[in-house]
């Protein structure tokens, strides 16, 4: 097998109530979660390496468990699960639908086997395509929002599926390597430009009309932006690096209070996954262990450390609002998509780390891909929200509390699951995911 995986063509959204084409659309997404483990041992799947990861197998089996539930049992006349136990330990947290295995014990479901997971998925997917193949346009209509939500809820889980794998191979001494890649020679990077937006009223927010949106992204709704300048791109290695010999670690008034909290409980002092030799700094990459490079986006590192950088650089982090409005003023349209910028860095690019933004990427401003970057805004519904009825009611709203957003989508992030309107939220503390920072600062 090949240490370079081949992305399947582009996933294109589905735009109709065409029951092949949701078919096609359905197998893209699913054959792209195999693609993802093909590099992967069998003692790969049943690792669980912290309570916020699950196993890979438990993935597999998770997206599986969504569709039969949501799709299979309710229009699939007698439709029978393989095994009425997967009900239990596979769901999630929807309370609705049933108890759910403990989630800090998910590694230790060692039965079913991979195996027996796979045959649930090849279950599953085919009676899917016996359900569609025999809808009729009522039926298609019903199934298609729970179909389209389920999509994406598997492309989300694609991400947590590398973002989980690399922190489980992190803690191996063996520094073990996903997929090798070829690295691209150091490049130059552009001074960063402050781009300025006057005060006005804008309008942020899905508009449900272009495309698939969670429900967390509308309505779309005005809000009064004060004057504000917002960064040109990412900020890289090589800055966060000043920051650190500047003891940033040390200086607790460039810290939020939970955040120094949290310096001084874990001892941090640098972002996740970098190892110190006497300054001289290596990171674990799904790629293995390679020197942290001064070019590329710093990444995983915390609300708490992208704060006090900001605070140390004399900036701050812009909020959702300014975010929205300057990335779609830079990629030229109101609720931008991933291929807005063919040039930015997703999952289909096959690196799995940030880049060092190119010449021909700066047009975009590395707003869509390479990190998903932390914003001030803390994760709440927008005026007018209301959650949808059911168990899907269950996926966004129960979680507005206590959560941060974050925007633009990741090296991990399928290109035709991204958007400008999109709200990712994670507590301040995490750091696991592929998490990096912007600037912004009052005019």
């Amino acid at each position: 097998m090949s240490d370079v995986l081949t992305a399947p063509k582009t996933m294109e959204r589905i735009g109709t109530a065409d029951a092949s084409a949701v078919l096609e659309r359905y197998r893209q997404v699913r054959q792209w979660s195999d693609v993802l483990c093909e590099p992967l041992e069998t003692e790969d799947y049943v690792v669980q390496s912290m309570p916020d990861a699950s196993p890979i197998k438990w993935h597999l089996a998770h997206t599986t468990w969504f569709f039969e539930t949501l799709a299979l049992k309710p229009h699939l006349p007698g439709y029978a699960p393989p095994n009425r136990t997967f009900e239990y330990l596979f769901n999630s947290y929807y309370n609705s639908l049933g108890k759910q295995f403990s989630r800090p014990q998910r590694g230790l479901l060692s039965r079913p086997t991979v195996a027996e997971v796979r045959e649930y998925r090849r279950h599953v997917d085919t009676r899917m395509a016996e359900l569609l193949d025999g809808a009729g346009d009522d039926t298609l209509g019903d199934l298609l929002p729970v179909i389209e939500v389920g999509l994406n809820h598997e492309q989300q889980h694609q991400e947590l599926m590398l973002t989980d794998l690399k922190h489980m191979l992190a803690l191996n001494p063996l520094h073990p390597v996903y997929r090798s890649e070829k690295v691209a020679p150091r490049t130059d990077v552009p001074d960063a430009v402050w781009i300025e937006f006057e005060e006005g009223l804008h309008a942020i927010g899905h508009d449900g009309r272009d495309g698939f949106a969670y429900d967390n992204e509308g309505p779309r709704h005005r809000v009064f932006v004060e004057a504000f300048a917002i960064a040109s791109r990412l900020v890289t290695a090589g800055e966060y690096l000043e920051f650190m010999a500047d003891d940033g670690y040390e200086r607790p008034e460039l810290w939020l209070s939970d955040g120094w909290a949290k310096v001084e409980s874990e001892g941090l002092e640098a972002p996740l996954y970098w190892i110190g030799d006497g300054g001289d700094w290596k990171q674990i990459t799904l790629a293995g262990l390679r020197p942290v490079r001064p070019d590329e986006p710093v990444c995983h590192v915390s609300l708490y450390e992208a704060d006090a950088y900001a605070r140390w650089a004399g900036a701050r982090l812009p909020t959702e609002a300014e975010w929205e409005v300057a990335a779609d003023a830079t990629l030229g349209r109101t609720a931008a998509r991933g291929d807005a910028d063919p040039h930015a860095n997703f999952v289909e690019e096959g690196h799995y780390h940030p880049r060092p933004i190119s010449d021909a990427a700066r047009a975009g401003g590395q707003f869509l891909g390479d990190l998903w970057e932390w914003t001030r805004s803390a994760y709440s519904p927008y005026p007018g929200y209301r959650p949808p009825a059911g168990p899907l009611g269950e996926y966004n709203s129960k979680f507005m509390s206590s959560q941060v957003v974050l925007r633009g989508g990741s090296c991990a992030t399928p290109r035709s699951h991204i958007r400008s309107t999109y709200r990712n939220f994670f507590a301040p503390d995490k750091r696991w995911q592929f998490f990096g920072l912007r600037l912004a600062r009052d005019a």
